[in-house]
Parts: structure tokens; C-alpha cells; sequence
């Protein structure tokens, strides 16, 4: 495990990303929601910025930072566009499974990149399992020492724009479906296709399938050694990603709560010349609203700082899955429930094309993302009861 800097001032630095969102990524997410094209702007303007490489190690040109510093620009980012808060989380993550497992020379050549605006992304879901993204059908080819990798992912986000992904596929000769192996591939390779991202929202994210034709990957970027992608998944790829969606999607509720107050407060009703304010049925609907996203807040950075704490204690970070997996549910349903409030008190103007009814998409992306919330509750209900979660056996979820 990296080690991370001196504890950050977190309200210096949420203000600085702030910026960058007001100034950039707020003003480009219309547009992006609009035409559907990847928010390259917006991640090199974090990139110049360093927060791309906010929790990489100082000795590969990173900030050095933790994990809450990254929990909280995961948050102000989804307050500006959720389809760049949805890339920055995959992107962070990637980078730290390198930090985590990565070669020295491998280090060295993905993440010092990444500085200067490279970006990462995880590969794993395939069409023919559905959600179950850590059961995978397709498998690597021996070729000599490199591999070969033929094979299609459904969702993968950057897909097409991604400088390089950490990919998931069975070993070559797998005998059991646990025998899977993470592989580093260069996104830059003439062989990989990316196919259309046309959804209900985040439509900036471009997460459609990835085809690889006959890519090789040298063994030099191979991550850890074969059949290592379960270690890899469950404390590397899984922990980042969980804390850094609940947290985006904290911001894009807070996002739709702050536009929905002001919106109450300046409509008035001329015929008595009431305000949506003055109606109680509003105003307790903004409270609930409100309640629940406060109550997400402390757990957030409760969760964050075990983070830290079991970094700092050598402890993996898989020990956290089920808390981790537990937030995201919570956060996304929650942000679910404010944006639908936000469209509920604000009627028909709400319900036009505009900042709410894009966030009111958006923000369904959250229940379905990997592990959906329906298939993450069941698995956190068999952990509850000494059940074993059956990942890679009949019987399953």
C-alpha cells in the first residue's frame, strides 16, 4: 500500500475544486448531456490542476492525498456533471489499482501520464452475464510470453477514450470461473472499437461496448501475476469505486436540493401572491429531502477515514466491502429520492428539458451501476446472516 501525504486542509481544497467546477465543468454539462460527447475539457481542466491524480503517490507526479480529499472531489465534481464525476470515480480507481498492484516499471509508465491528463478506466462487465460483472466468459490467449485478448466488455466507461484500462478477463486455460487475470491494455491500440453510448442519462460517459480484436498485451502488463483478479477486485477496483459513487451522487443530490430551494423561494403564484415556499406540502418535502442527505454526509467521511486508517495500518481495503457497498446503495437511492422531489415541487417547469430533468436521469444511472442496488442489498443480506455470497456458484443471489 502507497503512503499518502500529511492530512490535507480538506475546506482549502474542496474550494479550489469548486472552482474548477464552477469556472468549467457546471458550464459544459448541458452541452454534454445535449450531444453526448465525452467531457475531455473538463478532465484536463482537473488534470492541470493535479485532481486526477489526487490520491497517486507524490514519486509518480501525484497529489499524494487521501481518501477523503478523494471522497470529497468525487463530490464536488457530481455537483458540476455527473456523467464527469462518473468518469473521474472509474478513473481514480483505475490509477489506484495500479498504485496498489502495479510494477514499479508499470508505475512508471501509466500513472506519471496521468499528470498531465491521462486517463484510466475499469473493463470488466460482459453481456452475457448481466450484472454479475465478476463472472466472465471471454478469456485471454497465450501468445508465447505476451497475451492475446479477444473479447467484447459491455459497459465500460471511456470506453473509446480511455488511455488505458484495467481490464478483466479469464486466464488462458481457465479451469473454474474463478481463474481470472487482470491485464493492462494500452487504449491507444488500433484494435480496440468502442461502440455507441446512446441512455436515459449521463449520457456524457460513453459506458457502451468495447471491443478488443486481437490486442496483444505484453506480459510486462500483466497486473500481479494470473488468476490474481479476485485479490485485485475485491481490495483495489471495488473499494475506490464504492466510496467515490456514493460520494459523486451525494453531490449531484446536493446539486438538485440547492437549484429546487431557490427555484421555491423566487416562483411566486400571483393570483393570492404566494411563493411555493409558503405551501407547507413543499416545505416538508424539502425537509425530507434535506434529512436524508444530511444523514449521508457523516457516514461519507466516517467511511473515508477507516479508509485512511486501514492504509495507514496495512490492512486491506477489501475488509470494507460490505460497509462501502452498503454507502453506495444508500447514497444513490437517497440522491434518488431528492432529485425526484426537486421534479415533484417544481411541476411543470421541472418536468421541460433543463438542469432538473437532466439530473432526474442522470441519477438513475446511480441504482443500476455495478453492483446494482437490488443484487448489492441481497449480497450485504447474506453477509448479515452467514450466508455465503455464491459469486461463482449456482445458486447465487
Amino acid at each position: 500500500m502507497a503512503t499518502v501525504a500529511a492530512q490535507p486542509d480538506y475546506g482549502q481544497l474542496v474550494a479550489s475544486i469548486r472552482e474548477t467546477v464552477d469556472e468549467v465543468i457546471r458550464p459544459n454539462a448541458e452541452r454534454i448531456d445535449r450531444e453526448g460527447v465525452f467531457p475531455s475539457e473538463n478532465l484536463q481542466a482537473l488534470a492541470d490542476k493535479g485532481w486526477n491524480s489526487l490520491i497517486i503517490p507524490t514519486d509518480y507526479d501525484g497529489l499524494g492525498l487521501d481518501y477523503t480529499a478523494f471522497a470529497l472531489a468525487a463530490e464536488e465534481i457530481g455537483k458540476g456533471c455527473p456523467s464527469t464525476s462518473l468518469i473521474y470515480v472509474m478513473h481514480v480507481g483505475a490509477a489506484q489499482t495500479l498504485v496498489y498492484y502495479g510494477t514499479e516499471d508499470q508505475k512508471q509508465r501509466w500513472l506519471k501520464p496521468v499528470r498531465r491528463g491521462a486517463i484510466g478506466t475499469h473493463s470488466m462487465s460482459e453481456k452475457a452475464t448481466g450484472g454479475h460483472t465478476w463472472f466472465n466468459l471471454s478469456e485471454a490467449k497465450r501468445d508465447g510470453e505476451d497475451y492475446i485478448l479477444d473479447l467484447e466488455k459491455s459497459f465500460t466507461t471511456s470506453g473509446g477514450h480511455a488511455d488505458f484500462y484495467v481490464l478483466q478477463t479469464r486466464t488462458p486455460g481457465a479451469q473454474q470461473p474463478t481463474d481470472l487475470s487482470y491485464f493492462i491494455v494500452d487504449g491507444k491500440d488500433p484494435g480496440i472499437t468502442a461502440g455507441p453510448w446512446e441512455a436515459l442519462g449521463v449520457r456524457g460517459n460513453q459506458s457502451g461496448p468495447l471491443k478488443l480484436d486481437n490486442v496483444r498485451v505484453p506480459r510486462a502488463d500483466l497486473l500481479v501475476g494470473e488468476n490474481r483478479a479476485i485479490e485485485i477486485a475485491f481490495n483495489g477496483v471495488d473499494p475506490l469505486y464504492l466510496l467515490g459513487i456514493g460520494s459523486a451522487w451525494i453531490g449531484v443530490a446536493s446539486e438538485a436540493l440547492s437549484i429546487v430551494v431557490e427555484r421555491v423561494k423566487r416562483t411566486v403564484h400571483r393570483d393570492f401572491n404566494r411563493s411555493l415556499a409558503d405551501y407547507q406540502v413543499i416545505r416538508q418535502q424539502l425537509a425530507n429531502a434535506k434529512i436524508g442527505l444530511s444523514a449521508l454526509k457523516p457516514w461519507q467521511l466516517s467511511l473515508a477515514e477507516k479508509y485512511n486508517r486501514y492504509e495507514a495500518e496495512g490492512r486491506p481495503l477489501g475488509e470494507l466491502w460490505y460497509e462501502a457497498t452498503e454507502f453506495k446503495i444508500h447514497a444513490t437511492e437517497v440522491a434518488n429520492q431528492v432529485v425526484s422531489v426537486a421534479m415533484d415541487v417544481t411541476g411543470g417547469y421541472g418536468y421541460k428539458k433543463g438542469t432538473i430533468e437532466r439530473l432526474y436521469r442522470d441519477v438513475r444511472a446511480g441504482l443500476v451501476l455495478a453492483p446494482s442496488n437490488h443484487l448489492a442489498r441481497e449480497l450485504v443480506g447474506k453477509e448479515l446472516v452467514g450466508q455465503p455470497p455464491e459469486l461463482f456458484t449456482q445458486g447465487g443471489e
